[in-house]
C-alpha cells in the first residue's frame, strides 16, 4: 500500500504491509477465522466436546474473541474506505515491487 495525502492513519496502518486488496482479504478472512476459534467453546457447549475439546480449543475465557472482533471490524472498515477512495493503485505491467 502507497500512503498518499488522503490516506488517514488508522488506514495506513491497517495495511502498511499489504500490497493488493488479494492480500487485505485474506487478512481479513484469516482475523475472522481465528475471532470464531477464540470463542470459548468449552465453556459455550458446557464441556459437551469432551477431551477433544479441551486438546484442541485451548481458550477458556472471552479476553481472544474480546480483542479479535475489533481488530477484523478494523480491517473491514479500513478495506472499505480502500474500495471507496481507490486506494489500491496498480502497477503498469512489467513494473517490479
Amino acid at each position: 500500500m502507497i500512503k498518499t495525502k488522503q490516506t488517514p492513519l488508522w488506514v495506513f496502518l491497517a495495511f502498511s504491509a499489504i500490497e493488493t486488496r488479494k492480500g487485505a482479504r485474506l487478512l481479513i478472512w484469516s482475523c475472522a477465522i481465528f475471532t470464531i476459534y477464540c470463542l470459548p467453546w468449552n465453556t459455550i457447549t458446557n464441556g459437551a466436546l469432551g477431551e477433544f475439546g479441551k486438546l484442541i480449543f485451548l481458550i477458556d475465557d472471552w479476553s481472544w474473541f474480546a480483542m479479535m472482533l475489533p481488530i477484523t471490524l478494523w480491517y473491514i472498515v479500513s478495506l472499505k474506505w480502500m474500495d471507496k477512495h481507490d486506494g489500491w493503485l496498480s502497477r503498469p505491467a512489467g513494473a517490479r515491487v
